[in-house]
């Protein structure tokens, strides 16, 4: 069992580097279908989002990929938003909402999101335009911890987006720059809950241990794709995910990971068949 937690982690931290979010957002989900209790699954998905956002911010950071400022600032916005969000996600378990409450929001957050990835274009800006946008860096640093508190994801799956459609921040940029806040984001969001909520932390290390090596190989991954590629296959991650929570709303549970599981499979897939593409043609020329 330890193995496939292991692989598990693995797998995501790749998703977590080459997408700039904690993984979190895929774990979250992941663990409530598994059967842990949705307060527990987010606590544990922030402590993972430690260490695959670690991992990616290293490798992002060899790649010249984050606007430092940018990045301080969501983060900082983010912390102040995780301590507004718990005492929320306490209420919601205390009234018995929160098996239905936090399915729904996320089936939302992320429809929308699916939506602004597949269908909106990239803005062309340049750094000092996106340095500039202090009060929109600012509210979604906010929107990105208050969720990734409420729901135990990174942020970066909202921050990402909204940093590619309203600030028109380009992917690659958005992505290193994300996993910076993420960081700063979860370590206070974990911290808040760790205090008050029992989590298996032997199942937690064993995840993070998996993350620490798929961060840098999702991270490198980004420098193979193009920013529309990279836009495209977070938009279709995130209509799978919405798929797979809808599946776990009407208690479809197998449905819903073995969605969520193909998608991860196709995609890996892609990502090995087009390293080899690349090696056996580097070594032609």
């Amino acid at each position: 069992m330890e193995l496939l937690y292991i692989f598990l982690g693995f797998t995501v931290g790749i998703l977590s580097g080459y997408f700039g979010i904690g993984g979190g957002f895929i774990l979250t989900p992941v663990l409530m279908l598994i059967g842990y209790a949705p307060v527990v699954a987010i606590t544990t998905s922030l402590l993972y989002a430690i260490g695959s956002s670690v991992s990616g911010v290293w490798a992002h950071f060899k790649m010249n990929n984050v606007v430092w400022k940018t990045a301080v600032l969501l983060g900082l916005s983010g912390v102040v938003a995780t301590q507004f969000a718990k005492p929320f996600v306490l209420w919601l378990e205390r009234n018995g909402f929160d098996e239905t409450i936090i399915p729904i929001l996320y089936a939302l957050i992320i429809g929308y999101f699916a939506y602004s990835l597949l269908k909106k274009p990239d803005k062309k800006i340049t750094v000092k335009m996106v340095e500039s946008g202090l009060l929109k860096i600012i509210i979604i640093g906010f929107i990105g911890g208050f969720l990734s508190a409420t729901l135990g994801v990174g942020g970066g799956f909202v921050m990402v987006p909204l940093m590619i459609s309203i600030m028109g921040i380009e992917s690659r940029k958005a992505v290193g720059t994300s996993l910076v806040s993420v960081l700063m984001i979860v370590t206070a969001g974990f911290i808040s809950y760790a205090v008050t909520i029992d989590i298996d932390y032997l199942l937690g290390f064993i995840l993070v241990a998996g993350a620490l090596f798929g961060g840098q190989v999702g991270a490198k991954l980004t420098s193979f794709y193009s920013n529309d590629q990279i836009k495209k296959y977070f938009g279709l991650l995130y209509i799978t995910t919405l798929v797979s929570i809808l599946f776990e709303l009407f208690n479809l549970d197998i449905a819903g990971i073995s969605t969520l599981g193909l998608y991860m499979i196709i995609l890996l897939g892609k990502f090995t068949k087009d390293l080899i593409q690349r090696r056996h043609q580097k070594s032609l020329s």
